[in-house]
């Protein structure tokens, strides 16, 4: 099942290179997430999870808004089934919001 939703992006990091003679390459976005509360304690705040997508080639994308961050962008994920009948939350396309500046 596929779901859009507004995240604020606070890193972009990309990867690039071989290891053991395997190449890889990805680009990972670093989203505000809520911090859940658990057994142990109570919480409050915002914490990020790195969410991976496509290849390091993604990051040339953003590479302009570093000074910039964190940045508001529009995000489509999909929740896949997981082993023990739990979920998984993947990032299928992420956008930056593109606020326009008001005219005074």
């Amino acid at each position: 099942m596929q779901f859009n939703s507004r995240v604020k992006v606070h890193a972009v990091k990309e990867s690039v290179g071989e290891f053991e003679g395997k190449a890889f390459s990805s680009t990972t976005f670093h989203a505000e997430v809520d911090l859940k509360e658990n057994g142990a304690g109570r919480s409050i705040g915002h914490v990020t999870r790195p969410f991976k997508l496509g290849d390091h080639k993604e990051f040339d994308k953003w590479a302009h808004l570093g000074a910039s961050l964190p940045v508001e962008a529009d995000a489509v994920f999909e929740m896949e089934a997981s082993r023990d009948d739990k979920t998984a939350l993947k990032l299928v396309s992420i956008t930056p919001v593109v606020k326009h500046k008001a005219a005074v």
